[in-house]
């Protein structure tokens, strides 16, 4: 993860900052946090769904605390301490609380082999494929000297790609949805929601705007594109969702380049 600007708000501010407060008594199971980092956000969004007793550990990135470092040298977030143990990857956090809390609010992996192993490859592709496609898309600047038509032609490339990515997964969202295998919210729902809930910066940062069609303007495309524009708004209007995003005005300096 980089680093975000020096403007970097200390804390979460809104609803996330409510919750943050909430679980900042000390307990066992810990989160080094950044109410910044959508990686954060996928491992919170779980420890909230779960409701599995934690505690939120704010962490500037400028001054990091000797209690993360000893865990996780590197002093990225999210890292989890587990046990006085510690564990860092979103994905892998993700997964380890799903086994580890087995009996604790949602079950998040499907029981069944198949469906499970198709929730993990699901997962690889937000983190390969769309994750990587956001952000070539949201930072894209044409090389110096190109003309304006060239400059277009670069961004709009970068765009159908990152268009295209959602397409591939919005194919294989459940017909009757909401939820990406159905009726529940899985794993790979709340891998992908913080970038999901980051879309509105394409129509911030970007002249030609995110470009998802509009409702009956999708083409042949129609039924993926509905599937994700339910998915979409079922996933911004999710409690954990709501309670663990701040403020978009604190969101922009970071992303600002």
């Amino acid at each position: 993860m980089s680093h975000p600007d020096s403007h970097l708000h200390p804390h979460a501010t809104g609803p996330a900052a409510s919750v943050a407060e909430a679980h900042s008594t000390p307990q066992s199971l810990k989160i080094y946090a950044g109410w910044f980092c959508p990686f954060v956000q996928r491992v919170w969004l779980v420890l909230e769904e779960k409701k599995i007793p934690y505690q939120y550990i704010e962490v500037n990135p400028y001054n990091k605390p000797a209690s993360l470092l000893s865990l996780n040298p590197r002093g990225l977030v999210p890292t989890l301490q587990y046990n006085n143990k510690p564990l860092y990857e979103s994905t892998v956090i993700c997964e380890f609380l799903e086994d580890a809390y087995p009996d604790h609010g949602l079950r998040l992996l499907p029981k069944e082999p198949y469906e499970k192993a198709r929730v993990r490859i699901w997962i690889d592709f937000v983190t390969s494929r769309i994750i990587p496609a956001f952000h070539r898309f949201l930072q894209y600047q044409p090389p110096q000297g190109v003309s304006e038509d060239e400059a277009k032609r670069g961004l709009d490339k970068v765009r159908q790609d990152f268009l295209g990515k959602i397409k591939q997964f919005a194919v294989e969202i459940d017909v009757k949805g909401p939820f990406f295998l159905g009726v529940e919210p899985s794993l790979i729902d709340f891998a992908l929601a913080p970038w999901a809930i980051r879309l509105w910066m394409f129509d911030h940062f970007k002249i030609v705007g995110l470009g998802v069609p509009a409702e009956g303007k999708g083409g042949e495309d129609e039924e993926a594109w509905r599937k994700w524009r339910r998915w979409v708004t079922v996933i911004e209007t999710r409690k954990s969702v709501m309670g663990t995003t701040s403020e978009k005005e604190f969101y922009l300096p970071i992303y600002q380049r």
